[in-house]
């Protein structure tokens, strides 16, 4: 894989986020750090950045809603860009005809919500024959309270999710890892 093969997968990074009851500023400033690193990296390589939107017929992730937009203050030049309905991006959104027509083969995963639409999107392009980086230090999300009542921070929730990825289903990788392009070596 190089970096000709490659595309920058931004995923839901959007304002309709900041209207939903679980948002907590903890993390953003760290996220939008790592996020706009590595979408100029991107650029300055040459690696197409896709943008997808996650949207719904109503409420906060409705087009009507008007915070179907970037979730500021990023700055994404997008290549291309699509909207989803469903976890993954690549259900029903037009995405993986845009990567195949392409030629691309490697994806580097980052966005909004670490466990949510980005795990689902890595593990779905495993699954389609992918090499899959996934970003964990780009991407975003917010503590949960599990069914016995136990709260999980966000960085517990990013550890569990770098975990059952990591070797099986992509390469967790650092926003300089991802941008150098190296080999993978997921079994």
């Amino acid at each position: 894989m190089s970096l000709a093969d490659t595309a920058l997968i931004v995923i839901d990074a959007q304002e309709s986020f900041r209207h939903r009851p679980y948002w907590r500023d903890d993390d953003v400033a760290a996220y939008i750090g790592r996020q706009q690193a590595l979408v100029d990296g991107a650029k300055r390589s040459g690696i197409p950045v896709v943008q997808i939107f996650h949207v719904e017929e109503s409420g906060v992730f409705s087009e009507a809603s008007g915070f179907v937009t970037t979730l500021a203050p990023l700055r994404i030049d997008a290549d291309a860009t699509f909207r989803k309905r469903r976890h993954s991006a690549l259900v029903g959104s037009g995405l993986d005809v845009w990567l195949t027509t392409h030629g691309i083969r490697r994806l580097i995963v980052s966005g909004v919500r670490t466990e949510q639409c980005c795990e689902t999107t890595t593990r779905h392009a495993s699954d389609l024959g992918y090499d899959v980086d996934y970003v964990g230090e780009a991407t975003l999300t917010f503590p949960m309270v599990d069914v016995e009542g136990r709260e999980w921070s966000a960085a517990e929730i990013r550890a569990r999710t770098e975990l059952v990825l990591a070797g099986r289903f992509a390469r967790i990788a650092t926003v300089e890892e991802a941008l150098a392009g190296m080999p993978h070596a997921v079994t």
